[in-house]
């Protein structure tokens, strides 16, 4: 047998976008189907492999288009598009129409694909690996009716409409997700579901999460809603115009409990009549397909990255090479660049691919609070210096020693303040350097908030060091202060040879 197909589901999240956890329910279900089907799935936020063909989720919020040229994608699209749809970045679209999508809709098509035929529609259904746990008995659960989701006029006017009939409608005031949410929506008679967008297309990707978990969705019905044949008898439709009476005399009584258990039920029965494995496995063949289209197209490639990004984590940074020491910060490539490293140099990365470290090659180096953490800082400069080419720049932010944020950090080993950059601006040749150095092009000042500010302010740092040649005058005496003469020539040219007299 032959080793499992992989699959990467990569979620974008801006930095500190905590709306992008709102994609966690899909793709878990994702991995779920196809794990079922014997893939091998990974789960990550914003890093894409280049073994695996990768599942992008929340690409409306930004995603580079040249990521694709190492990394095989398949964009999941959630949005409402089309007429009375979400408004969505043309780049975004431009995006859809160039590359392999899968949806959830078929209504979406329309606002990209040229051949809808060409588009795997899939649908969300009964979750098995959430209902785990015993769930506490409808009627004794605490909250009456929970609404999750963004708010607009459009909603905030159907809830008022409900809260007008004396029935309390519950919202969080921060934004839950993933496990922290659940737990209110286990605890929750019901969860009413109402639409955000003119279109009107019902909600699915929301509401089999909700349902899976055992609480039941009440949700708002009309001319132009179509739901998926699984959601036809599991779900408490509201027809337009019935809200205020339903709300006043059916809900929260007995008859009504009866009626949401025979919906959850029937969701749970809906899973062997309409289980969604069939879509997913000519999803899976479609990926197989993709993958292997995609990789003949890109070949057999070393990367040879054009921007660094000395650090990864939660400021991870698509498109770029983001190294770091610590494997728990998902780096694309484990190096320590405060050592004496030998350039080139080539090593596997951490997402499936080969990475190639050249002399002069690199464009742009980012250190965003990493330098007052380094042991060996001259090292790590030094490394930059080889690897930028020459006016490539560096790119640092650090605390400025009187801040309270330069030792607020227990891994701090320097606080740094403007004249910290000599050494590598005027007095290079300490470092050992001779034909380039670093000028400083910027610099500024800023505050708590990483905002401009004058000095008296100033939290952190922020200046650009560009790489640029020494001049004759420097690298002259550049001779005079170092320990030698500057890597003078061996003048190894082989002497004439002397030819002795005959006798």
């Amino acid at each position: 047998m032959g080793s499992p197909f992989r699959i990467n589901l990569a979620i974008i999240q801006p930095v500190g976008y905590v709306h992008s956890l709102g994609f966690l329910d899909q793709a878990r279900y994702f991995r779920h189907q196809f794990r079922r089907l014997g893939a091998e799935v990974t789960l990550s936020k914003n890093r894409l492999r280049e073994d695996s063909l990768n599942f992008v989720f929340g690409a409306h919020l930004g995603f580079p288009a040249e990521w694709q040229q190492r990394n095989p994608c398949v964009f999941v699209n959630l949005e409402q598009l089309g007429v009375g749809g979400a408004q969505v970045t043309p780049a975004y679209l431009e995006l859809l129409r160039h590359s392999s999508v899968v949806d959830y809709d078929h209504a979406n098509l329309s606002a990209y694909a040229s051949d809808p035929e060409a588009v795997p529609i899939i649908s969300f259904g009964f979750a098995a690996y959430l209902d785990r746990q015993e769930s506490i008995p409808l009627e004794q659960r605490p909250i009456d009716l929970l609404f999750i989701g963004s708010m607009n006029s459009r909603r905030q006017q159907f809830i008022d409409r409900i809260e007008a009939t004396g029935v309390k409608v519950s919202m969080f005031d921060k934004a839950l997700y993933g496990p922290e949410r659940d737990d209110y929506v286990k605890q929750s008679k019901a969860m009413l579901n109402c639409h955000f967008y003119a279109s009107n297309r019902f909600e699915q990707a929301r509401a089999f999460h909700c349902l899976s978990l055992g609480t039941p969705v009440i949700s708002e019905r009309t001319p132009t809603t179509y739901p998926s044949a699984a959601f036809e008898d599991s779900v408490l439709w509201l027809p337009d115009g019935q809200m205020e009476g339903y709300f006043a005399k059916t809900f929260d009584q007995p008859g009504f409990f009866d009626q949401a258990r025979r919906c959850l039920a029937a969701f749970r029965c809906a899973d062997a009549a309409h289980d969604p494995l069939p879509s997913y496995a000519v999803l899976l063949d479609f990926a197989k397909l993709v993958f292997g289209r995609l990789r003949d197209a890109q070949g057999s490639t070393v990367w040879l990255p054009r921007s660094i990004h000395i650090g990864s984590g939660r400021d991870y940074r698509p498109n770029w090479l983001n190294i770091d020491i610590l494997e728990r910060a998902q780096p694309d490539l484990l190096l320590d660049l405060a050592k004496p490293l030998d350039f080139p140099l080539e090593r596997s990365t951490c997402m499936g691919g080969t990475v190639r470290l050249e002399p002069a090659s690199v464009d742009l180096i980012f250190a965003n609070n990493v330098l007052e953490h380094v042991p060996d800082l001259p090292s790590l400069m030094t490394n930059a210096l080889t690897l930028l080419r020459e006016a490539g720049e560096l790119h640092i932010e650090v605390p400025h020693e009187k801040s309270l944020t330069a030792w607020q950090d227990p891994t701090h080993l320097r606080a740094m303040n403007e004249n910290s950059w000599i050494y590598y601006t005027d007095w290079f040749w300490y470092l050992g350097w001779f034909t380039h150095r670093f000028e400083i092009s910027d610099f500024a000042w800023l505050d708590e908030s990483a905002n401009p500010c004058a000095q008296e302010q100033a939290a952190f740092m922020s200046l650009v060091l560009r790489k640029i040649a020494t001049t004759a005058q420097e690298r002259t005496g550049a001779r005079v202060m170092q320990a030698d003469f500057g890597g003078l020539s061996e003048d190894d040219v082989a002497p004439p040879t002397v030819q002795a007299n005959s006798p």
